[in-house]
């Protein structure tokens, strides 16, 4: 089966190597990523990640392969910060609290027909100095990614308690990942 991965996240091609998935080609799915009204960050993940798949464009591929992570403190939604300032309030609403990483997987079918999972994970931050919030954003680790830090770069000496998938923090759940993808066919584990 030819897989198109309709995502521009190089965390997401880097995760899916790991389990030996190399996509056959990589078309980012453009479309409007704006919360809708009430929304909460588990529906936004779920929404979008279908959004994707069916704007991917499969050509010749059998399936596109698309996610979305979202970051979520309480029912607010905690996107990729536009600048330093928003980053910053973004590490101080974290600072010593509990948060939630969903993303959302779904692999898009060339029927039109779509399989999804939605991962939640739950992290706790350390309260966070402003020495440690200066330095991460100093960094620019945060530019780019939903909640204002990539768990896989500086942020995870920040993490003091996790549970759930860490590879769907990073962007990718792994495990999900890898069942959707034998459900429909796919062959991810060879003996060749």
């Amino acid at each position: 089966m030819r897989l198109l991965l309709a995502s521009g996240s190089p965390r997401r091609l880097e995760l899916l190597a790991r389990i030996g998935v190399v996509p056959n080609k990589v078309i980012p799915a453009n479309i409007d990523e704006t919360p809708l009204n009430g929304e909460t960050p588990r529906e936004l993940a779920k929404r979008l990640c279908l959004a994707k798949g069916k704007a991917a464009d499969l050509g010749d591929h059998d399936l596109a392969l698309t996610a979305d992570t979202v970051v979520g403190l309480g029912r607010r939604i905690l996107g990729k910060p536009e600048d330093q300032a928003e980053a910053r309030k973004f590490l101080e609403m974290l600072s010593g609290r509990a948060h939630r990483v969903w993303t959302g997987v779904a692999l898009t079918l060339v029927d039109g027909s779509q399989v999804h999972r939605v991962v939640e994970t739950r992290l706790h931050f350390k309260r966070l100095t402003d020495l440690e919030i200066d330095s991460y954003i100093a960094s620019d680790d945060w530019r780019g990614k939903a909640g204002g830090y990539g768990i896989q770069g500086m942020a995870e000496m920040f993490v003091s308690k996790l549970s759930g998938s860490y590879s769907n923090v990073m962007g990718l759940p792994l495990h999900e990942t890898y069942k959707l993808l034998s459900g429909v066919g796919y062959q991810v584990l060879r003996n060749d």
